[in-house]
């Protein structure tokens, strides 16, 4: 089904998305298909979660800075699942919050699929986060 969905090929285009689509979420995972048949594991603790882990789109209330700026570090702050397991892919979609995990990530339920990522877009919002933030600098840097 992965290869079935609409594909974004742009920051600009995703932004345009979620300014007229709230809700949605972000995965890194082999697809729909594949995810259907099980949820997320919290690999640390070898416990199954209630549904699958996401990461938000939606900016926080308290987010002033553009929304490219807010998207661009979603799709990288995970993107290494992607990079590990080259079956792997990114996309969106909607459901149903039902728990967090342990790491406070929301789980989804009654999950719909709405779209494909390419991979134009994630090397242009890669390219983006670098640019506009201090990558990977952290409170004891």
């Amino acid at each position: 089904m992965g290869n079935e969905l609409p594909v974004i090929d742009s920051l600009d285009e995703l932004t345009k998305l979620s300014e007229r689509e709230s809700g949605l979420y972000l995965r890194y995972s082999e697809g729909p298909e594949a995810d259907a048949s099980h949820s997320s594991r919290d690999t640390e603790s070898g416990l199954d979660l209630p549904g699958l882990s996401v990461v938000p789109i939606d900016p926080e209330s308290w987010w002033s800075r553009p929304r490219e700026d807010w998207l661009s570090r979603q799709l990288c702050q995970y993107k290494q699942l992607k990079d590990k397991n080259g079956d792997r892919f990114a996309w969106l979609l909607r459901g149903k919050l039902i728990a967090r995990g342990p790491d406070s990530e929301p789980l989804l339920a009654d999950v719909e699929p709405v779209a494909r990522l390419s991979e134009g877009l994630l090397d242009e919002a890669e390219a983006h986060y670098q640019e506009h933030f201090d990558a990977g600098q952290g409170p004891e840097d």
